[in-house]
């Protein structure tokens, strides 16, 4: 593939909160520990207090690949995974991490490029500090309980939905009803059966395991292991119990609340729109099939739609005892996910950057160290028959983040044989205003405001006659404009970016595995550029 990049902001999918973090500016500096350079690193080193329990870390990865060998297929790069868990033992190794929902087929591309994001930069780490270890890791949100987020993927212009009312986290659901969705996938994909690599994956996934997070790992591990992606589920009664006495004193001090929602106070003033907002109490009680809030109403501690109570003292006892009932919600997750990991960086999207600005002082409040917020890569994959219609065109990729109207009129203004603008004329004008002004200023001072008014109204009369001229020159050229509205539709579906819909599964059975290796080599995490691309 060849690429090109451009800038975030020209091509304004990007919030001006997250174009202000990339560009450094000062007012944001407060809400983030260590840039996302490598020099920002080389400070975090110094600095960074691993509180993990490294040891309990593996074990528990290694249970969660391996204990059920027997029962479950074998999973690809299984010497790799190994060796990646062992290495989280050491001192020296230190974990950079992405997380996501567990959509079914991996939901849109972004999914990908978080994870690709997580890759190339151990990898560009290794090199700048080859006295450290740098492992990439997908945090499942397998405790996340919106279904109805998960439940469906676009590919090709259609949407595969696999239909199933569930309830609960969804890392628990069972994934045996998805055969439509699994036929209809791989129908759209065009292979049958176990015909293509991508196909037996899909298969293996969803039908030989019986709960979505280990189907979502098979899934990712087929995809990502030989690269040393580790793939983690926190929904663990030995990880909470590490995050145990912070559950504890935050639902109880609900201190979360008190701190998050003075840094959103401040954030707000600068113009930032917050992305989450805290509660009083920020966990979920956890079972089977259930996933509800704990709210705090008459001296006792309330699952809401249940009989579910407790006294304070009786939700100390449970959270001692049963630690993994209680779930972070999305503010106090990234807290829990730095407690159980020695990180130093998270990748996230530009909503999810915001999100961590919100977070920082109640890191500060617990004395966890803040990771260094990385926007991941964002990307335009554009397809041969696509490439060659914009080649035939003329159209750089920077002007096809335009509208459609813009691009129609950049093009017609550079290829027709008239000139469409009436710059020279209204400065013809101009010079004429200037002297009408001067003169009536002569016989009466309070004239030239009519004479500037006069002009203004002529200004929108020569814009509104330019734009008729541009409108009339576009009927001659009909058919070619007619080519960049089908070139908008298919790189910008719904008028959205392509990665927040579109799957990866067309380009992977295309190309396989040199799909991301394309993605690897042309992703560059800290030059925070949008990549264009072109098969």
């Amino acid at each position: 593939m060849e690429a090109a990049c451009i800038d975030y902001k020209d091509t304004g999918y990007f919030s001006q909160t997250v174009i202000n973090y990339l560009d450094d500016v000062p007012e944001l500096r407060s809400f983030y520990s260590y840039r996302p350079s490598m020099q920002g690193f080389a400070g975090f080193f110094n600095t960074k207090k691993v509180i993990a329990n490294r040891q309990l870390l593996a074990d528990v990865l290694l249970e969660q690949y391996f204990s059920k060998n027997e029962a479950y297929p074998q999973l690809t790069a299984a010497n790799v995974v190994k060796a990646q868990i062992e290495l989280l033992r050491q001192d020296d190794t230190y974990t950079v991490t992405t997380g996501h929902q567990l959509n079914i087929f991996t939901g849109p591309l972004y999914f990908i490029y978080k994870i690709v994001t997580a890759i190339k930069l151990c990898r560009q780490l290794k090199a700048s500090f080859p006295d450290k270890n740098f492992i990439p890791v997908y945090w499942m949100a397998s405790e996340d309980h919106d279904f109805a987020e998960i439940n469906y993927t676009n590919i090709g212009g259609k949407k595969v939905h696999w239909w199933y009312e569930a309830t609960g986290a969804t890392g628990r659901i069972n994934p045996d009803t998805m055969r439509q969705a699994i036929n209809q996938y791989k129908g759209v994909l065009g292979i049958d059966g176990h015909s293509s690599e991508l196909g037996e994956i899909v298969e293996t996934a969803y039908t030989k395991f019986d709960r979505l997070a280990d189907a979502t790992r098979y899934l990712v591990n087929a995809i990502f292991g030989h690269y040393g992606l580790l793939i983690i589920d926190a929904d663990d009664r030995r990880l909470k119990q590490q995050f145990a006495p912070i559950i504890e004193q935050d639902i109880i001090e609900q201190n979360s609340f008190r701190n998050i929602s003075a840094a959103n106070g401040q954030l707000e003033k600068l113009g930032v729109h917050v992305q989450v907002n805290p509660r009083e109490i920020n966990f979920f009680y956890l079972k089977e099939k259930l996933r509800e809030r704990i709210v705090y109403e008459d001296d006792l501690y309330k699952v809401m739609n249940t009989d579910i109570s407790f006294t304070a003292a009786e939700l100390k006892e449970e959270i001692k005892n049963t630690p993994e009932r209680f779930s972070p919600n999305v503010v106090m997750r990234p807290l829990y996910q730095e407690c159980i990991l020695p990180n130093i960086a998270y990748i996230g999207g530009g909503a999810e950057i915001v999100y961590w600005l919100q977070l920082k002082s109640n890191f500060d409040f617990y004395t966890v160290d803040f990771p260094i917020l990385i926007l991941r890569n964002s990307g335009l994959i554009i397809r041969k028959e696509t490439a060659d219609k914009i080649n035939s065109m003329d159209l750089s990729p920077a002007l096809l983040f335009k509208s459609t109207d813009e691009i129609k009129n950049a093009w017609v203004k550079q290829h027709s044989n008239h000139d469409l603008t009436l710059t020279e004329e209204w400065r013809e004008f101009e010079r004429t205003f200037e002297k009408i002004k001067l003169r009536s200023h002569k016989i009466d001072s309070t004239l030239p405001p009519s004479a500037a008014a006069i002009q203004a109204r002529l200004k929108h009369a020569l814009d509104n006659f330019q734009k008729k001229l541009v409108k009339a020159e576009k009927r001659n050229y009909n058919t070619r404009l007619e080519q960049i509205e089908h070139i908008k539709t298919d790189l910008f579906p719904n008028n959205s970016l392509q990665e927040r819909t579109e799957n990866f599964g067309l380009s992977y059975v295309k190309w396989g595995g040199l799909f991301i290796d394309e993605l690897i080599r042309n992703f560059q995490p800290l030059d925070f550029k949008f990549t264009v691309l072109t098969e």
